[in-house]
């Protein structure tokens, strides 16, 4: 049954945003609630559209069109993508790069090479869903498909998300405010629950905690981060994430990785850190702009990590007492 022919009482009950479209047009929804959509447009006269600049016809079909946008912007409408293919381009001298990749849904891809070679570039490909349209001459694949131009060029159901080294925010909201402002545009049932999930996990993965009523002008890099990445897993649509560098957030790093990874998404990082990099499923070595390498992760390097990981945990209780003015001596 097409939805201009459900009764308003119905739709208004399983979709209250509805009522936007009502009051867009500045009409009373309230004693049409017994009919159908079509019933109430055909209830209204058409001097009503003449004021409202449009007809009877534009009405519905104008409807139609905000029912399937404001469905596409809801978390259970998220796109669902299997793998993410980047068939070979050109390196930075024009020759053929060697490799190209396959990355998976739940797997994590560290991308490897020297300050210069073309790991930020190889982001910027996969952002864009690339058609040999950038330097690299680089082909990207969605489920071994040519991405639609909607999927590459639309700005609403974005296929990939990026978290760059350098984020600020523009809005005059506290935390809460604006995490609550996302909950509500992508139609969340229990938005405070949401909220508060969201701002838990993002406290667990931030150096220096920060309140849910803290101006999100005032937090520091990494508190910025901490808040991007836990609203990236648990509220942001795109099933790719993008990350560079995430050792410069002054983040739990591994704690950031675990919880994009239970989220379901292809994860790729740009990193510089071998904890990192060990941790990911496997790494691209890139040179001269290139992938030159596609390493996955052996059995034997996690005993590596763990000891890694101690090393780490040493030099983050050291950079803790010196962050507090405490001695390291003694």
């Amino acid at each position: 049954m097409s939805i201009i022919h459900v009764p308003l009482k119905e739709l208004f009950a399983r979709q209250p945003w509805i009522a936007d479209y009502f009051a867009t047009h500045a009409i009373d929804a309230t004693p049409f609630m017994t009919m159908t959509f079509a019933e109430a447009a055909d209830a209204l006269d058409d001097d009503r559209f003449s004021e409202l600049g449009t007809d009877r016809a534009q009405f519905v079909s104008d409807f139609v069109l905000f029912v399937e946008q404001m469905q596409g912007l809801t978390l259970a409408s998220r796109p669902r993508i299997r793998s993410l293919t980047v068939q070979p381009g050109r390196d930075k001298d024009g020759m053929p790069e060697p490799e190209g990749v396959t990355l998976c849904t739940g797997k994590v891809t560290a991308v490897v090479g020297p300050t210069g070679s073309g790991k930020s570039r190889l982001l910027e490909d996969i952002e864009c869903l690339a058609q040999r349209d950038t330097p690299t001459l680089r082909t990207v694949l969605v489920d071994d498909r040519v991405p639609t131009d909607d999927a590459r060029f639309c700005t609403e159901g974005r296929l990939v998300a990026q978290l760059s080294q350098t984020m600020s925010f523009v809005m005059d909201l506290t935390v809460e405010e604006f995490l609550t402002m996302h909950a509500e545009s992508r139609l969340v049932t229990d938005i405070s629950g949401t909220v508060s999930t969201i701002f838990e996990q993002a406290n667990a993965l931030a150096g220096e905690p920060f309140r849910r009523t803290h101006p999100v002008t005032g937090l520091s890099g990494g508190q910025s981060r901490a808040l991007m990445i836990a609203d990236t897993a648990l509220l942001s649509a795109a099933p790719i994430v993008l990350i560079d560098e995430i050792e410069n957030a002054g983040v739990d790093k591994t704690k950031a990785l675990g919880l994009l990874v239970s989220a379901e998404k292809i994860v790729i990082i740009s990193t510089h850190d071998p904890l990192l990099a060990l941790s990911a499923d496997q790494r691209l070595v890139i040179q001269n702009g290139a992938i030159r390498k596609v390493v996955a992760t052996s059995d034997e390097e996690p005993r590596e990590l763990l000891r890694l990981r101690q090393m780490d945990e040493v030099f983050s209780k050291i950079r803790n007492c010196l962050r507090r003015g405490e001695s390291i001596v003694g």
